[in-house]
Parts: C-alpha cells; structure tokens; sequence
C-alpha cells in the first residue's frame, strides 16, 4: 500500500476534520468500529414490541445493523458527519396550508450528503496512503444516531432524535466506515434532563416513554412511509395539517434556540413548498406531483400517499373549523 501524507492516526483525524468543515459539513466525529451491543437490546425490544408499524425493512440484516464490521471487511473507523439543513423560513400559521417537514423543502439530502462523502473518502484515501470502505446517509442498515453520539456529535433526545449542544437538531447524518484507523472522540453526554416539551407536545402520544418512539402513533409514519389508506381514524386529528411528516417535537424543542441556517443552497424551499394552500395540493395531478418533487424526499410518500394526507388535513381543518 502506497504512504499518504498522514501516517499518525492523531494527525490524520485532525486532518480529516478540518476537510470535512471545508467540504461544508458543520460537525465530524470518529468513533471505533465495533458491535453496538447496549444499543442492539433496546433495538431488538424495540423491534419485538412491534414499534416499528410497518417497516418490516428494520428487522433485516440485525447483525449488520449493529455490527459495521458485518458492512466493511477489516472496518477500524466509523466517522460520522453533520449537515444543517435549517433555512430560517416560517411556515404560514393558517391550518389551510399544507404543512411539509424542513428536511424536504429543498433537493434530496442523499444525493447532497453522498456527493460530499464520496470526495471525503477520496481524500481519506490519498492522505492515509489507501482506504477502503464504504459512504452511507439514510440508505442502509446503520444506527446512525447512536455512532454519532458515540462519536459526541450529540445525543439521542427523548423524542429520539439527534442533539447537538451548538446546532439543535436541524441536521442530516451521514457516515463513512472505513478500515483506516483513527483517533477516537469520547460520546456526548444526554442534556435532556428533566425537560419533557417533545412528549408533551406530541398530537398523538407516539413519544410513549422517554428516548422511544412508537411508529405505529407517529405523524412521520403515516404520512412518509405507510401504503395505502387504512390510517386509524383516532390518530388522524392529530395530524392537523401535515402533510408529509412532522416537525413539532423538533419545534418544541429547547436546544433548538442554538440553530443556525444552513450554507447548502440546495436545501433552501423550493417555491410553495412552505406556503401551498391544500385546496391547491389535492388539484395537483402526477405529472405536476413528478415536476414538483423532482430530486425530493416528499417522493417517498407516492403520489398516493401524498394526495391521501393532503384529504386528511382537508378533513381536519373542515373539523375544526366547524
């Protein structure tokens, strides 16, 4: 294997850091590869109780999922990195507009995120003389969440995302897990404490304890990830007028006050996506859904699925305006 410029894992971190943040990602941290084993019982009672509604995807591949070593051959590293995705645009207070979650107002975060991670593994390989490894954001069996606090960028709050101490929680995780070894970052402590705002804002209780999110109550679930229109009637009022995914246990949320607004132009809204009123969503056909969401998470849902939320929120706020 050919010498790259970074021989001493200490100096190649601080390198590797450095590329990140002028790469344009806000926060990089490193943590050993090795097999999540706290993390993979409470995933494994997670999964056994059925809180994964229908995303039977989740109980693939268990071993890899908690194991990088099962997903890179030879895996010594496992770097985590941080993108903002925060645009400091408010969505119209009216219940008469549809609401869509921050994350998909702009272009696809994988292809944002892997275009990024693709030319920092590259560099990674010419510095350290030789990488191997794979890129992974969001498409793969990965806790991202617990390898980012693993490698302090945050911690896990009790509505189950991400916290970092300098951002909130406006961000997207990406990782790459490499076979190249690295200095390791201690994990983040859990600044919860005795706050409970995301529990006790939570329309339809899919928080059920601390740190545990229930998919089967959860507005996220419905709206991105559900096929067909078997949505429980009790749980439909609460999902006021989202219309793909949720935001509000993010709105709640203290640490939140720290957020900052993204340098990506490519997550800025696209025209109407904050502001469309859902009298003007239901008229859309597929061809105008397909030239709208091009490149967009809101693809997700399907044109179904999406004109299917758009005639729940309609009936919600006919409820309650009546």
């Amino acid at each position: 294997m050919s010498i790259g410029r970074h021989t001493n894992p200490e100096a190649l971190s601080r390198a590797l850091k450095a590329r990140a943040r002028d790469l344009g990602f806000d926060a990089c941290g490193i943590a050993k590869a090795e097999r999540l084993d706290e993390e993979s019982e409470r995933l494994e009672q997670w999964l056994l109780g059925g809180r994964h509604a229908g995303m039977e995807w989740m109980t693939n591949h268990f071993e890899k999922r908690v194991d990088p070593r099962r997903l890179v051959e030879g895996a010594c590293s496992v770097v985590s990195l941080l993108h903002n995705y925060y645009y400091p645009v408010d969505p119209p207070a009216r219940k008469t507009a549809g609401k869509i979650s921050r994350y998909a107002w702009g272009e696809d975060y994988h292809r944002v995120m892997k275009e990024k991670l693709y030319e920092l593994f590259e560099w990674l390989g010419r510095e350290a003389g030789g990488a191997e490894g794979r890129a992974f954001v969001d498409s793969a069996p990965v806790l991202e969440k617990a390898w980012a606090q693993r490698s302090g960028l945050g911690w896990i709050g009790k509505h189950a995302n991400l916290i970092n101490r300098s951002l909130g929680s406006w961000f997207f995780i990406g990782e790459l897990i490499v076979d190249t070894p690295l200095a390791y970052d201690s994990p983040a402590e859990d600044f919860c404490g005795s706050c409970t705002r995301c529990i006790d804002a939570c329309p339809t209780d899919a928080i059920y304890r601390p740190y545990a999110v229930d998919s089967n109550r959860c507005i996220s679930y419905w709206t991105i990830e559900h096929r067909g229109d078997d949505v429980p009637a009790s749980l439909q009022p609460g999902f006021e007028n989202w219309i793909f995914g949720c935001d509000i246990c993010q709105e709640v949320c203290p640490w939140n006050k720290f957020k900052k607004p993204s340098n990506e132009e490519r997550y800025a809204p696209r025209p109407g996506v904050t502001d469309t009123e859902l009298v003007a969503w239901e008229e859309i056909d597929l061809e105008e859904f397909r030239r709208r969401f091009r490149r967009s998470p809101v693809r997700r849902s399907k044109f179904d699925g999406f004109k299917r939320n758009v005639r729940i929120a309609r009936r919600n706020v006919h409820t309650s305006a009546a």
